[in-house]
């Protein structure tokens, strides 16, 4: 007979429906909800919080609510309460995109901000109190103890944080997950905060299991749905080509005893560059490598498989429906060479920068300074959010970014004169991989700089373009540390709206 989901009598006798639960959380109040890149959120009670929602609004009542997260979710979860209208506010990441067509048309709140401070700045009372806690798990022990899902994200902050807390427990979920996880409980506050014990990222320092004083649990709900496993679109010639830059660059930097043959700690950003250069690892000649990041995507679990890879830190996956089914199959196995831990932990700058991360991550354009926008279209609008990408690269032992050098089709570029926004400065960004070659920027001026990304960075197409505009800012700019002409930081990328093309 399969074991009970729910192991411990007080909390199962709390068990409710979803629409029941739904029912606790009222107009106005600030929840806490689980999920972290469409894995271990709840899936049944934000539905059910739709509904309420969508009703009240046809009866003409005000229903909105806050939703904090540890980063994107799933449809059943932003998807349905931004169709819904029922989103006042959000943090800390998003990429729905219901939701984002709110945010930019001015009818959502949005808080984007780094994945390492979600849970500092809950703590220190800068968001306001935490009003209900909703958190997928894989199971309640004997003692009341939870038995975290498929991510781990800002859910220990909410569970403690939280004046009452909705459960759900999720059949779907491999049992076996139990035991992948490392909780760290030893995180304070100034003047009392203690360095975090961790030196390698294979290292437990927590516990398997949350916490949670069973008297908080005001609902808890028995559910068996998958989590958001979209597939990744397979890599093409250009992230191929991307890849074997970044290849080709670390080997370098191994030959000139700059890094250790088992290369530094991974972390990687999501997506099929990402999956082409984790993949593009196995045939590599570096063994015994070690990831600590954020997600554990296809290509990390290739590369445990190969052998090459012999262990992954992480806060939670982000698989392929194929590769998640891989994973269930062989639960027992992947749980000893993987670690799942909170984001304040597996973001955390102290330890990026002592373990020497190697932060490979991506852009929507580079300008020829080396400054980088992750977040905004146009300088207005925002796509997605910065994620974990700044806690990395400012902290990491090589902060990467990577890109195709054009997009729309080659119709805009990715290399522009100035980006519209920026969220990586200049000094946070000492390499940038296109299709087109590699640019290490480390140690060089402004400048220099330019002359690198256009160079060896830029399509073919753009080339003359930039350095016709940096010929011109050389000639008519205040100064030349960096030499700008203002009035066109957003003349290159207006074109494309205007004309539908980049290009003459």
């Amino acid at each position: 007979m399969t074991a009970p989901r729910i192991a411990h009598a007080g909390l199962a006798a709390k068990s409710r429906t979803a629409a029941e639960a739904a029912v606790l959380i009222r107009d106005g109040m600030t929840v806490g909800m689980s999920g972290f890149t469409g894995s271990g959120y709840p899936k049944a009670v934000p539905l059910a919080l739709a509904d309420r929602i969508t009703a009240a609004h046809a009866a003409g009542d005000p229903f909105r609510v806050k939703i904090w997260t540890g980063a994107s979710t799933g449809p059943e979860l932003d998807g349905a309460l931004a169709k819904a209208d029922g989103i006042e506010y959000r943090l800390p990441y998003n990429s729905d995109p219901i939701a984002r067509e709110r945010i930019n048309a001015g009818q959502m709140h949005y808080f984007d901000m780094h994945l390492s401070q979600v849970a500092p700045m809950a703590w220190q009372g800068f968001l306001g109190e935490l009003d209900v806690a909703v958190v997928e798990v894989t199971g309640i022990t004997a003692n009341g103890d939870l038995i975290p899902s498929a991510s781990v994200g800002n859910n220990k902050t909410w569970i403690d944080r939280a004046k009452s807390v909705i459960l759900e427990v999720n059949r779907w979920q491999n049992p076996a997950l139990e035991g992948m996880h490392d909780i760290y409980y030893g995180t304070a506050l100034p003047p009392h905060r203690q360095p975090i014990p961790l030196v390698r990222a294979d290292q437990r320092i927590g516990q398997p299991t949350f916490r949670c004083d069973p008297a908080k649990v005001i609902a808890v709900v028995e559910t068996d749905a998958p989590d958001r496993n979209a597939p990744f679109s397979p890599p093409d010639a250009t992230a191929h080509a991307i890849a074997g830059h970044l290849l080709d660059f670390l080997g370098h930097e191994v030959r000139q005893g700059r890094l250790p043959a088992s290369l530094l700690p991974l972390q990687s950003g999501v997506g099929n560059i990402a999956n082409a250069v984790l993949t593009g690892l196995i045939d590599a000649p570096f063994q015994d490598m070690v990831a600590y990041t954020e997600v554990i995507q296809d290509g990390m679990l290739d590369l445990l498989d190969s052998g090459k890879l012999r262990m992954a830190s992480a806060t939670a996956f982000s698989l392929s429906p194929q590769a998640a089914t891989r994973l269930n199959a062989d639960m027992g196995r992947y749980r000893d060479r993987m670690l799942l831990r909170p984001q304040e932990i597996s973001n955390h700058p102290e330890l990026v920068r002592r373990l020497g991360c190697i932060a490979m991550n991506g852009l929507i354009e580079a300008d020829i300074y080396g400054n980088v926008n992750s977040t905004h279209l146009m300088g207005s609008r925002i796509q997605n959010g910065i994620g974990g990408s700044g806690d990395f690269a400012r902290n990491a032992y090589l902060s990467i970014f990577m890109t195709p050098s054009t997009a729309k089709g080659g119709k805009i570029s990715a290399i522009v004169p100035h980006c519209s926004h920026v969220d990586h400065i200049n000094q946070d960004v000492q390499v940038i991989v296109t299709e087109q070659g590699l640019a290490d920027l480390r140690g060089l001026a402004p400048r220099q700089r330019a002359e690198q990304i256009i160079a060896r960075c830029a399509h073919p197409d753009y080339r003359p373009m930039l350095a016709d505009y940096y010929a011109r800012a050389m000639k008519g700019s205040f100064g030349l540390q960096s030499p700008m002409l203002p009035g066109e930081a957003l003349a290159w990328h207006q074109r494309y709206m205007d004309t539908g093309t980049m290009r003459g």
